[in-house]
């Protein structure tokens, strides 16, 4: 299925104003104040999810974002949509198996933020690189971010193309004659990041 990450993705911080006006300095993320959901669907259905945010950082300069980095924690992937506890072992273990995130060998997924585009209002772009699997491909994640205190909050939401990672399992592109057994290849990562200086 279209899994998460991210990178999620797994995604997921952006510029934002601090409370006393221009100011720097790194803000670290709290993964208690930081949440991901993931949906991967395919031709019968979707499933759904969480991952959990191991660690990061944001720089800011001026009350700008000048660079940050996420850390995804892929050994915590849950299954959330199914309740059969012998079906979602099921779907978790394939999940953190070599067809899709394999865990073992790569027990992280990462966000290195390039830049942030201020749109409009809270709204802003962030640019970077999303390592999966040890392969690295450039994202564009719409962000709308915020100022609580001290807090610098981000929430957004943005499709990742599982394919260029390399995990390829059920996907139309790769196989033939899938039927209903297809898997689409975009996976939809909803995300929460908390940081606080």
């Amino acid at each position: 299925m279209k899994k998460l990450f991210y990178t999620l993705i797994a995604l997921s911080i952006t510029p934002f104003i601090l409370a006393n006006g221009p100011g720097g300095g790194e803000y670290k993320v709290d993964n208690k104040l930081s949440a991901i959901e993931w949906v991967g669907k395919k031709v019968t259905g979707q499933h759904s999810g969480t991952i959990s945010v191991k660690d990061g950082s944001i720089q800011v300069e001026d009350g700008k974002i000048v660079g940050g980095k996420l850390i995804i924690d892929m050994n915590t992937i849950v299954v959330t949509d199914i309740d059969d506890k012998e079906t979602n072992a099921k779907l978790l273990g394939h999940l953190q198996s070599e067809d899709f995130f394999g865990v073992t060998d790569f027990p992280t997924a990462q966000l290195d933020i390039d830049k942030v585009v201020h749109k409009e209002g809270d709204l802003h772009h962030v640019h970077g690189d999303l390592t999966i699997k040890g392969i690295t491909h450039k994202v564009e994640v719409p962000t709308t971010v915020k100022m609580e205190g001290n807090k610098l909050v981000a929430v957004g939401e943005t499709d990742i193309d599982r394919t260029l990672y390399k995990i390829k399992y059920g996907s139309g592109k790769f196989f033939d004659d899938l039927g209903d057994r297809m898997i689409y290849d975009d996976f939809t990562v909803k995300f929460k990041v908390g940081a606080t200086k």
